[in-house]
Parts: structure tokens; sequence; C-alpha cells
């Protein structure tokens, strides 16, 4: 896990180093352990460094290699890198290093762009080769790893957050209209390519993106998830599947252990992170940390779910720390996460999420967590509803969108109207083959769409706002394609991951797995009230609100009037969803 930059130019022109030098700074607290820069006519890589595997200086970047000439700055964690190192010594290629890294640069030289097809992990790079003047940025396969790039005159930049892109200056920060209505539809999710500001693209995940010295640029899709079915698949039995999904889960988990420091666990006390310690220890792991978070009761809704975790830890004889919040805690750090925030998110997971990483790594540098499996496996309560459906669209869109595009044309001004944008994405992407089955067609957006640029980057942008790794075993690929395979029914019997539930009753405890499901929500974002509706209400009203004129003061007044009355359909506040934008805006672009 490391943050990176970079700056190309076309023009002829050297490349602004104060401005490399301020986008990868910006990014220190990604890559704690060391930095670097690579300057050479016309081009300049910048990295910051998280020391997670192969510890020694061997694997500083930007790594170049004089022999190949071909260079790279990486961002995550390639799983696979020994088997690849063997085949490359096999064909003749010699290391001077133990980690991912130099595997990543000569898998390039053996196999050009198409070496990709080969990671099994998460990952965010950009190499380059010297003689041709050829770059190619890349995206794992899920977007686990984030990579955003901007047009600036004469030239290029990319780097590992929005934020350090506006950190090098000279982008354009108008607001996008499509953008937008991303954002207040699919509560705070802009799918790839889009950012809410004009000028910062992100690459769209499983995407390689081409660029030559003249900065003719070309964009591919290396990875596209299938919900083929076959005959023989379709008539597998659930026991059948169940042992299958189980020896994939094992892969996955077995794979994020690949480190030189220890692993620990996001232990929330669910199924999913439940069974992630219990194939760890099964794996092999003594000694192992887990980690879980709690908060106060509020109105009679219990705030944590220490006791389930508790049950785990205590079976799997973990070393296991509570973190406790109080509501205080979280009201006051808040502004902290929002600095953390490479783009707006309105999830009230991200204030405990950054609390939960600052405690954590005072421990563990690296850790697995649970998140994918509901949108991987049927977890959520519009799945079912979409069931045989004849209207799939409107049926998802019912039960998911945030606000019906004739509410919103009573948001946003009128500059910023741009037609129902959230809708013809979702029928377009429905529309894409690969996926008939209408819950097929749900999962698969869910998955490779609202999973990244939700919980999936929520989790990079708290967790490394303190150098910490998350990798996510359940966003393995290969796990991916094989749940991709197993029948929907399979994922929704038993109320919805039923496939996963009986999996996990051969590892962990049916006491975490019969239970409700747990939900926390911070009152004070849900219902908008106190210190935090106080700076919604002023980021509204500010200065710097009313010169960019997003939203129709008849709205904002009329949810002010009464923020607990207007909630989304999944439970969210359309108050916190306009507050938390603007507030981002100011932190960040001002």
């Amino acid at each position: 896990m490391c943050g990176i930059a970079g700056e190309l130019r076309f023009d002829g022109m050297p490349c602004e180093v104060a401005s490399l030098v301020g986008m990868t700074e910006a990014q220190s607290r990604r890559g704690p352990d060391a930095h670097g820069l690579h300057l050479q006519p016309g081009r300049g890589f910048g990295h910051r460094r998280l020391k997670i595997m192969d510890l020694s200086d061997a694997s500083q970047q930007p790594m170049f290699d004089p022999l190949l000439g071909v260079g790279i700055v990486f961002n995550g964690a390639v799983y696979n890198h020994p088997e690849l190192r063997r085949e490359l010594e096999g064909k003749g290629y010699r290391f001077y290093s133990h980690g991912d890294t130099e595997v990543l640069l000569k898998a390039y030289h053996a196999w050009g762009p198409d070496f990709v097809e080969r990671l099994n992990g998460m990952f965010a790079f950009a190499i380059w080769e010297r003689d041709s003047g050829r770059v190619v940025l890349g995206r794992d396969r899920l977007g686990i790893k984030p990579l955003y790039y901007a047009e600036v005159r004469g030239g290029l930049r990319f780097a590992s957050s929005l934020p350090a892109l506006l950190a090098g200056g000279g982008i354009d920060t108008d607001i996008d209209p499509i953008a937008l209505n991303h954002y207040l539809s699919f509560h705070a999710v802009v799918p790839a390519p889009y950012t809410l500001l004009r000028g910062v693209r992100k690459l769209a995940p499983g995407h390689l993106m081409t660029i030559e010295a003249d900065g003719t640029r070309s964009e591919r899709c290396f990875w596209r998830l299938e919900y083929a079915h076959s005959e023989a698949e379709q008539g597998r039995s659930f026991d059948e599947w169940r042992d299958i999904l189980l020896d994939g889960l094992r892969a996955a988990v077995k794979r994020r252990l690949v480190a030189d420091v220890p692993v620990g666990a996001l232990l929330s006390g669910g199924v999913d992170s439940s069974l992630i310690v219990g194939l760890m220890v099964e794996a092999g792991v003594t000694g192992l940390r887990t980690y879980n978070v709690g908060f106060e009761d509020v109105g009679g809704e219990k705030g944590n779910e220490f006791e389930y975790a508790d049950i785990i830890a205590q079976r799997f004889e973990t070393i296991h720390e509570r973190i406790f919040v109080p509501e205080s805690q979280l009201l006051e750090r808040l502004p902290e996460a929002v600095q953390a925030m490479s783009e707006p998110m309105v999830s009230h997971d991200c204030i405990g999420f950054y609390l939960l990483s600052e405690a954590v790594s005072r421990h563990s540098k690296v850790v697995q967590s649970g998140q994918g499996a509901d949108e991987v496996f049927g977890g959520y309560h519009w799945y079912p509803k979409l069931a045989g459906s004849k209207e799939p669209v409107a049926d998802y869109l019912a039960a998911f969108r945030d606000r019906d595009h004739a509410e919103y044309r009573e948001v946003v001004t009128d500059g910023y109207l741009a037609g129902d944008a959230s809708a013809e994405f979702v029928a377009h992407r429905f529309a894409e083959a690969g996926a008939d089955d209408p819950v097929d067609k749900a999962l698969r957006l869910d998955t490779t769409v609202m999973l990244v640029d939700d919980p999936v980057k929520r989790v990079d942008n708290m967790t490394m706002a303190f150098g910490l790794e998350a990798r996510v075993p359940f966003l393995d690929h290969e796990l991916v394609e094989l749940a991709a395979r197993i029948p929907a029914r399979h994922k929704l019997a038993g109320g919805g991951k039923g496939i996963l539930k009986e999996a996990a009753r051969q590892v962990i405890p049916s006491a975490v797995i019969d239970r409700p499901k747990g939900y926390f929500p911070v009152p004070a974002l849900k219902y908008l009230q106190g210190r935090v509706l106080e700076q919604v209400r002023d980021s509204l009203s500010s200065r710097s609100a009313r010169e960019r004129n997003l939203f129709r003061q008849p709205y904002v007044d009329r949810l002010l009037a009464d923020p607990g009355a207007h909630i989304t359909p999944l439970r969210g506040s359309k108050l916190w969803q306009l507050g938390l934008l603007e507030w981002w805006l100011q932190t960040h672009v001002g």
C-alpha cells in the first residue's frame, strides 16, 4: 500500500518539479515509511512507500531497471508474486529484491501489457518505457486501489488520491453535472471515469490506459465479470456449491497472508469477518490480532457487536482488542475523516473506520477485512425483489436510488441539470451482455461499480490515512468469478447470502451466523442533530456555497426545517448528502 504520482509532458517543457513534490507529499500518510522521485526529460514520478513486502531498500520506488529500460511506481499488493518470480527466473530474469514491485516491472518487460491478466491482487501502477516514451497506467479488476488523473496545460498528471492532484495545482475544479447526478442518486457513488470535479477523472477498474510520448491515449478493458451458468452448473446441488465455495474462500484468505509483517483482521462480529478470522487460523496463523469497534447505544439501538466478536476471538484464541468510541469523539474527529476522503462519502461508517484504523495501526500494518460479501453473495434486501422481475431497471432504481428524477430537479439549480443520468447508467449496465437474470444484473452492477466507489473506497481512504493496509479476500477476482457462476437462487436462500452462510457454518459457530444483521448508524449523521446539523447549516449557507450555487434554496430550507423527515430508501440523510458535499468542497477545493 502506497501513494503514487506522476506528471507527463507533451509540449517539450520539463516536468514541474514543485507540482510533483506537492502531489507526492500530499500522500505521505498513505506511505509513511519512505519516499522517492524519478525525473527525466518531460516526465516525473513520485512515490510514498508503506513497507509490507520486502522491508529493505531494495524495493524502494520509483524503481527503474536500466538494463531493461523500464520503470514503475506501484500501489497495492500482488499475492502471487512468488510464483510469477519463479516463472520469470525460468525465462532468464534476475532479481535484486524480494518484493512484488520488481516482479511487476519484469513481468511487463516479458509479457507486455497483458501481464496484468496474470496478477492476483490489488494494484494501481504506472510503468514507463525509457526508449519509446510510452507510459501504461493500470488498475486492478475490482478497483480496490484508486488511480486518478487530470489533464493540465501541456500534459497529464496522475495520483492515488484526488486531493493529491489538487495539491499539484492547475486543475479545473468546476462541478461535473453528470457526476453530481450520480452522487445524489447513488448515495455518493460516482462511477468511473467521472469524479465530481470536471478536471479530474479516474481510471475504471480492470482497465489499462496507454499514453504515447506525444500524448496520444488509448484505453482497453482487460477483465469483465460474466454471470454465465452452464447446464452442469445449474444442476449442481447446493451442497456441492457450498464445498466448492469454501475451497475458493480458503484460497482467497491464504493468498492474503503473503507479507513480511504479521497480518491481522478486522472483526466486526458479523458472518463475513468472522469467517475470515476462522480461515486465517485454519491456514496456520498463530497469535492473530483482531480488532472490533463499537459505539454508544442510542434510543434503544445497540451500538456494538462486541459479544459476537468475543465469541469468535475466544473460539480461535486471537489477541483481541475492543475499541469503544463515544459519540462525542465521533463528532469531534469528523472533520479529520472529511479531510481523509479522496471523494465525498456519506456513509456513517467513514468516521468509525477512521478511528478504528487509527487504533489498529498502533499494532498492525496490514489486516484482512470483510468488505464485498453482501454484493458478491446477495446479502442486500433489493436482490429478492428483483427475482423474476419483468422491469429490472425500474425495480432496482425504486429500491436503490436515493431520489427519483422529479425530486432531483427540485434539488439542483438549472446549470447542473443533466438529464436522468443515473437511470440511463443503470439501464446501460443492465443491458450489457454477460448477465441475463435480473438478480445477476444487479449483483454485477453492485460488485463492479457500487461496491468500488462506496465501501471499498471508504476502507482504502480511512485505513490509508494511518498507513494501514486493508486486504479484502471477498474481492479476490477468482472468488468473484466463482461466485458469479453460482445460480442466484443459492445466494438468495435463507434470506440472503445463503450459500455463503452455509459455507461459513463449516468453520465458525452458528451463533454468529443465525442472528440479525447489525447496523450502527451515527444518529447525528442519520437524523442531523446537534453540532453536525450546525456544521451542515453553516456549510450550506456559507459564501462559498452561495457562489457555487449547486442547490435550490427552497429544497435546502425544506430539509433544514425537518432533517429527520428526509431519509433515503437506504436509510441515509438527504440533508447530510448535500451538507457533506459542500463541506468536502470547502475542505479540499475552497
